[in-house]
């Protein structure tokens, strides 16, 4: 304790370390002030639980970042040892200039039922719906350093308060001034729906979906359980098992969210603007391909060139790379190795995007002098006009490995 404030001392050697609350809180609105040391990392915990037959007692849950770096994701939410960042502010850039470094700054946190909104120096910074864990303990982290030039530096909390009671009478108005962000399975939140989202696939039944080159939904090589649609192991060949699903209907221009889940070595994809009437023979059908992969285990990853066969990628084409886009990133690419990640991909016209875990990493644009360049020199040359088609199926690969997907959603720009 130090004038008026909790105070963190950084030391070489340390792990994570958490001054947690005795007591599990459940809905509240939280509000405290924090001062950070340049060089350092830090959060308060929410909703986390600290259980034996979890990593040995390791704390995990949500945590509302302190980030003074030029990454500037201050105000975001990450999931402590678990899935990783829940809400990074590469989708809010307003909220990546409202922290004062080297000065005190003031949080507020509504967690309400499933929803869980932050501002920061009363800039809205996070907004995201989550149902994983609805009750846990407050913690204050003091984070592991790496250099001795950070040891001795602090973190300083204070004017800490709760609001348990009712907090819904002081509850912030809805607003969509920020992106809403959900973790909701094969579920739509009321905004979602406001905002013209829609389920592709409904998290239980083939409505909607066939096989590529069938009229019906595979009968083998596919297995719906769980919420959970998966592509089982078949040996590692293209479309050998039950053969690649498509979705009944043609699409445009759209904003496509997937969840998907590998296993060890294994490869997969998201297709769009897809012909099933191309390549009736062996192997997958044709169509711009978001690449799913084990990028450490499986040897597509050194094929191709400059890394166009790996994670995230428009296969075969341009290599995912989060630098482009946020250059502050510490990492090309945030994943989940064998947990769940979460691909989008948004067409507009011409234009395409793709992101992983949040962050772009892929944009072009099709029809273009350097699209039909690009093409010429890939694996796609053969095909006529290859990622020119006006409209076209949306695809789920088997590449004869197992991989999960679910919270498929879409949202039409000119349904």
């Amino acid at each position: 304790m130090e004038d008026g404030a909790i105070v963190a001392v950084s030391r070489m050697g340390v792990p994570n370390t958490f001054l947690a609350t005795k007591k599990a809180f459940r809905d509240f609105i939280l509000e405290y002030d924090v001062q950070i040391d340049s060089g350092l990392n830090s959060g308060v915990q929410i909703r986390s639980l600290s259980l034996p037959d979890y990593q040995n007692g390791r704390v995990h849950g949500c945590q509302v970042e302190v980030d003074p770096t030029p990454r500037a994701w201050t105000g975001g939410i990450y999931d402590e040892a678990r899935r990783g960042w829940l809400y990074n502010l590469e989708c809010n850039p307003k909220a990546k200039t409202a922290f004062k470094p080297n000065d005190w700054n003031h949080f507020r946190v509504e967690a309400i039922g499933n929803s869980i909104r932050v501002w920061l120096n009363g800039v809205p910074s996070a907004d995201i719906v989550d149902d994983m864990t609805p009750e846990g303990f407050i913690a204050l982290q003091s984070h592991a350093i790496y250099s001795e030039k950070d040891a001795g530096k602090k973190v300083r909390f204070r004017n800490i308060r709760i609001r348990t009671e009712h907090p819904e009478f002081e509850k912030t108005p809805i607003s969509d001034e920020i992106p809403q962000i959900s973790y909701l399975n094969n579920n739509l939140t009321e905004r979602e729906k406001n905002e013209g989202w829609r389920l592709l696939w409904d998290g239980a039944t083939t409505s909607g979906w066939r096989g590529a080159k069938l009229d019906h939904f595979p009968e083998q090589g596919w297995k719906i359980a769980d919420g959970t649609l998966t592509v089982l192991q078949s040996g590692g060949g293209e479309a050998r098992g039950g053969g690649d699903i498509v979705t009944v209907r043609t699409f445009r221009d759209f904003e496509l969210e997937v969840d998907f889940r590998i296993t060890q070595g294994a490869n997969s994809g998201i297709k769009y603007f897809v012909d099933t009437e191309l390549n009736q023979g062996e192997g997958s059908s044709i169509g711009c391909e978001y690449q799913i992969l084990d990028d450490k285990l499986h040897p597509d990853a050194k094929l191709g060139t400059a890394g166009n066969r790996t994670l995230a990628s428009l296969y075969d084409l341009i290599p995912a790379d989060a630098h482009f886009y946020a250059p502050n990133e510490s990492t090309a690419k945030r994943v989940n190795e064998y947990g769940w990640n979460r691909a989008k991909i948004v067409v507009n016209g011409n234009h395409v995007e793709h992101y992983l875990n949040g962050i772009k990493v892929v944009e072009y644009d099709r029809r273009t002098q350097a699209w039909r360049a690009l093409v010429a020199r890939s694996k796609y040359s053969v095909w006529p006009a290859f990622g020119e088609l006006e409209q076209g199926h949306i695809l789920l690969q088997d590449h004869g490995n197992e991989v999960s997907f679910r919270n498929i959603k879409i949202r039409e720009k000119n349904p």
